[in-house]
């Protein structure tokens, strides 16, 4: 069983990959954002069950379980309200700098 759980932490890497040619081959910096937070939050929550696994399977009692749990329940939570605003911030200002850039009529 604890070959699974690392499997499923390479799978999140994998997952990380991924997402890290995506930010370097996509044009804008909303698509890029898209790639990367999606991919985090997804790698992430990988990366946390795979551990989980392995944790349970060493001995590390219920503890280390809780821990990853909540870590899990914060980033699911956390991750995409910070790319909304991070979006929401590259639009207003991409609307911003459209109106100065724009001549006169």
């Amino acid at each position: 069983m604890t070959l699974v759980g690392w499997a499923i932490c390479c799978l999140a890497i994998l997952v990380l990959l991924i997402a890290a040619v995506g930010v370097i081959r996509l044009p804008d910096a909303l698509a890029r954002q898209h790639a990367a937070t999606k991919a985090a939050t997804l790698a992430v929550l990988l990366f946390a069950i795979g551990l989980a696994i392995v944790a349970w399977n060493s001995g590390w009692g219920w503890a280390w379980l809780w821990r990853l749990l909540v870590m899990m329940a914060i980033m699911l939570l956390t991750l995409p309200l910070a790319s909304h605003g991070l979006a929401r911030a590259g639009v207003a200002e991409r609307e911003r700098l459209d109106t100065i850039a724009r001549p006169p009529r």
